[in-house]
């Protein structure tokens, strides 16, 4: 995971594989404190989203706008990704979400 300008703010060591999610280890670098408390914000409105999906939409477009989802190679197209502490869960896509 990078910021829009590159920099690196963790990392996601993948342990587990259930289509179409990915779950992992996280590890945050220095850069990642800025960033965390969109992740804790957006986690807690995760909890109760049948009330309050409008407010998690908005969370999760901060973190979009925040970061970038990196494969080995490049950014991935569209990416949704939670992070509690140390361990991190996404989808992700070459192509954009289609709207559900």
């Amino acid at each position: 995971m990078t910021a829009h300008d590159g920099t690196v703010l963790g990392d996601i060591r993948i342990e587990e594989a259930d289509f179409p999610w990915l779950r992992g280890r996280f590890t945050a670098r220095p850069g990642f404190e800025e960033v965390r408390p969109l992740f804790a914000h957006e986690s807690a409105l995760l909890d109760r989203i049948d009330e309050a999906e409008e407010e998690w939409e908005a969370a999760y477009e901060a973190i979009r706008r925040a970061v970038l989802l990196v494969a080995p190679e490049h950014p991935v197209a569209e990416f949704l990704l939670h992070i509690e502490g140390d361990q991190a869960w996404f989808r992700w896509s070459e192509q954009p979400f289609e709207d559900e």
